[in-house]
């Protein structure tokens, strides 16, 4: 009986058992395809209240975004108005706006959440 995560231990146990599941060929809304998913709905759910992933740094989810995207930060410059600003931006030497934080989740995908959280700047 499949029962909430309270322990490393039972993480640990529908971890494997998920990998299991995983590797069978599941029809769906079998038996077996029902345990993976609840498992999935468990595992997901300790994950997230033990082990929480912060959020990333505003300029370092530019940098990220622009690198899987494969552009440029000269394409950025287009984004954020001049080559100056985005320079400016991606040495911290300026703070996003709320125009250039709706561009970036627009054009780039980067969730307004993380463009909005403060970060520091630097002086010179």
């Amino acid at each position: 009986m499949v029962k909430p995560i309270k322990t490393n231990k039972q993480h640990e146990i529908y971890l494997a058992r998920a990998y299991e599941l995983m590797q069978m060929d599941l029809k769906p809304n079998s038996q077996e395809s029902d345990e993976l998913e609840v498992l999935t709905i468990l595992i997901e759910a300790y994950e997230k209240s033990n082990f929480p992933i912060e959020a990333p740094n505003p300029i370092e989810a530019i940098l990220f975004r622009l690198d899987q995207m494969g552009m440029s930060k000269s394409e950025l410059s287009k984004l954020l108005g001049s080559r100056s600003r985005a320079s400016e931006i991606l040495k911290r030497k300026r703070k996003l706006s709320i125009t250039m934080i709706r561009k970036l989740n627009q054009e780039l995908g980067i969730s307004a959440q993380t463009l909005i959280q403060d970060y520091e700047t630097v002086d010179g």
